[in-house]
C-alpha cells in the first residue's frame, strides 16, 4: 500500500493516480541494463511550473523500463547551490517506486551551480557506494534551461574519460555553443532544445537514443533447474544463413565441452541433460558472413536434484515390524529421516537414515494397527522434500495354527481347525478339488469344522482355512489331503491324520 508524503496539489495528485493506473499499459522495456542518472536544474532560475514539467517528462520516460538491479537503476541530484543528491542508484527497486519518488520532489532554489553537481556525479555518484554498478553502461540526462553559474567543461570531459554517455534537453535557447561542446557526439543525437510545454514531443527519440546504449547485449538464463536451462539472447543476427553456436562447459573441468547450433533467427534455446549443482560456463557466438559480433558469455549453476523421495514402498509387513522403502537416492540428499506414528493421532517417532540408504525396518510396533510414515530426504542445501503413505501391521494372533483332515469316505473329508483370536466374523473355507475349480464356503465364526465331499477317490485335494475380521482377512492355513482308493475303504478310518496331510503352507 502506497501512503503519500508531503503536501500534493491537486494536480500532481490526479497525475500520480493516473500514473500507478497506468504502469504496464506500455510494452515493458526488456534486454536493459544501465545507470541512468539524471541531473536537474532545482535552482531559482527555474520557474515552479518548469519544474513540474521537468519532473512529468522523467517520470514519462521512465514508465516502460524495468527497474531493478539485474536491469535498469537510476539516480535523481537536483543543481543549487550545493548538489543534492534525492537519492542513489539502489534506492528504489521497481517502477511504481521511483515515480512517486519522483512526483515526490521538491525544488531546491538557489544558485545555478552545475560544474559542482558534476564533479560530484563523478567523484560520489557513479561509485559503487552510490549503488552504480562497474559492468553496465553509465548514462547522465542533465535537464536544465541552458544556464550555469560556475565552469562545467572540466568535469564534463571527466566525466566522458569515465564512460559516461550525456545527454543534454534544454528549455532555453542560449548557450548552444556550450551545450554542444557538453553533449556526447555526435551532439544532434545527444542535445535537444523544448519548450517545457512540448516536452512530450522528445520523450520516445530521447529514450531510443538511451536504449542505444543500454540496450543489454548480454547473454542470460531462465527457468534454471537441476538438469537444464534456457538461454536468453538479443537478436544479432538478420541474414538468413546465420546461425549462433553455443559452447556450454563445466566450469571445474573445461575439457568436458558441449555445443549445438541454432538458426539466426532464434534468441532462444533450452540446454538439457545437464549435471545437477554443477556451474556451467556458456558461450554464444553469433557466426555471420557479414559482421563481426562479439561472442556473449556467462556462467549458469544449476540447481540440486530436489526429486527425491517419489515413491514409498510398504513391504514384509508383521505384526510388530514392516519394511520401508524409497526411491531415488540422490547424492545432494544429506540424510533421511523417516517419522510414524499410528493413525489418527498417535506419538510419533523418528529414525535417521544414512543418505546411501533407501530401505529400513521399523520395529516394535502395535499388531493389527495402521500407521502413517513420511519419509523426508534432508539436502545439503537446507531444503526438505518429504513424502507420506500408509503402512499396517499384521494381526499377532488371528492367523489359523493349527488344522486337521479326517476322512469320512473315499469321496469326503472332514476339516476342522483351533479358534482363531479376536472377534472373527466368519471363516473362509476353500477346496481345490482334483482337476476342478476352487470352491469356497464362509462357515460361522463359532463353527470350526465343515464336512467337504464330491472328492475323486485317489486324488489330492487342497484345503485352506482363513479367519475373516472386520478390517479385512488374515493369512489362511492350506493343506493338502489325498483320498484313498476305493478298495481301501474299509481301512480308511483307522489311518493317522498325517497320512493326509502332506505338507503345511500360509498361502492364503
Amino acid at each position: 500500500m502506497l501512503t503519500l508524503k508531503g503536501s500534493f496539489s491537486l494536480k500532481s495528485l490526479l497525475l500520480a493516480v493516473w500514473i500507478l493506473q497506468s504502469t504496464g499499459a506500455e510494452h515493458s522495456i526488456e534486454e536493459a541494463e544501465g545507470d541512468l542518472l539524471f541531473l536537474m536544474d532545482s535552482s531559482g532560475s527555474i520557474l515552479p511550473y518548469e519544474f513540474t514539467k521537468l519532473k512529468e517528462f522523467v517520470v514519462g520516460l521512465l514508465k516502460p523500463f524495468i527497474i531493478g538491479p539485474s536491469d535498469v537503476q537510476v539516480s535523481f541530484m537536483h543543481i543549487s547551490d550545493d548538489p543534492v543528491v534525492e537519492f542513489p542508484f539502489n534506492k528504489y527497486m521497481s517502477n511504481t517506486a521511483l515515480q512517486w519518488a519522483l512526483l515526490n520532489m521538491k525544488q531546491k532554489l538557489g544558485d545555478t551551480n552545475t560544474g559542482k553537481a558534476l564533479t560530484h556525479a563523478k567523484d560520489t555518484t557513479f561509485t559503487q557506494k552510490a549503488g552504480a554498478r562497474s559492468d553496465v553502461p553509465k548514462v547522465l540526462v542533465w535537464l536544465t534551461d541552458g544556464v550555469s553559474s560556475d565552469d562545467i567543461s572540466e568535469p564534463i570531459q571527466l566525466l566522458k574519460d569515465l564512460g559516461v554517455t550525456i545527454f543534454i534537453v534544454s528549455t532555453g535557447r542560449g548557450n548552444y555553443i556550450e551545450l554542444k561542446a557538453a553533449a556526447s557526439e555526435p551532439s544532434e543525437r545527444h542535445l535537444y532544445y523544448v519548450d517545457p510545454d512540448d516536452m512530450y514531443v522528445i520523450t520516445e527519440e530521447l529514450r531510443n537514443e538511451i536504449l542505444e546504449i543500454i540496450q543489454a547485449k548480454k547473454l542470460r538464463a531462465l527457468d534454471i533447474t537441476a538438469s537444464s536451462f534456457r538461454l536468453l539472447w538479443p537478436k544479432l543476427l538478420s541474414s538468413d544463413t546465420d546461425y549462433y553456436l553455443i559452447e556450454y562447459t563445466l566450469l571445474t573441468e573445461p575439457q568436458r565441452k558441449s555445443w549445438k547450433t541454432v538458426t539466426g533467427d532464434e534468441t532462444s534455446v533450452v540446454l538439457r541433460q545437464l549435471l545437477p549443482e554443477t556451474t556451467y560456463e556458456v558461450k554464444l557466438t553469433p557466426i555471420s558472413n557479414n559482421n563481426y559480433n562479439k561472442p556473449l558469455v556467462t556462467k549458469v549453476t544449476t540447481l540440486e536434484d530436489e526429486t527425491s523421495p517419489q515413491i514409498i514402498l510398504i513391504s514384509e509387513s508383521r505384526p510388530r515390524s514392516f519394511r520401508v522403502s524409497w526411491a531415488p537416492t540422490l547424492l545432494s540428499v544429506a540424510s533421511y529421516e523417516v517419522l510414524y506414528g499410528i493413525l489418527p493421532a498417535g506419538e510419533p517417532s523418528l529414525l535417521t537414515i544414512d543418505s546411501s540408504q533407501n530401505s529400513t525396518v521399523v520395529n516394535n510396533l502395535e499388531p493389527n494397527t495402521t500407521y502413517l510414515v513420511t519419509v523426508s530426504a534432508l539436502y545439503h542445501s537446507g531444503r526438505t522434500k518429504a513424502l507420506s503413505a500408509k503402512a499396517c501391521t499384521q494381526d499377532g494372533n488371528s492367523k489359523i495354527d493349527n488344522m486337521k483332515l479326517t476322512n469320512i469316505s473315499p469321496t469326503s473329508v472332514i476339516a476342522s481347525w483351533d479358534p482363531a483370536r479376536g472377534t472373527v466374523l466368519h471363516y473362509k473355507v476353500r477346496c481345490t478339488r482334483h482337476r476342478r475349480s476352487p470352491s469356497v464356503r464362509t462357515i460361522p465364526a463359532q463353527v470350526r469344522s465343515v464336512l467337504l465331499t464330491d472328492l475323486i477317490p485317489g486324488t489330492d485335494n487342497r484345503i485352506c482355512v482363513k479367519a475373516v475380521y472386520r478390517n479385512g482377512a488374515r493369512r489362511g492355513l492350506c493343506r493338502t489331503a489325498h483320498t484313498p482308493q476305493q478298495r481301501d475303504s474299509l481301512s480308511f478310518k483307522t489311518q493317522s491324520t498325517k497320512s493326509f496331510c502332506i505338507q503345511e503352507h500360509q498361502c492364503w
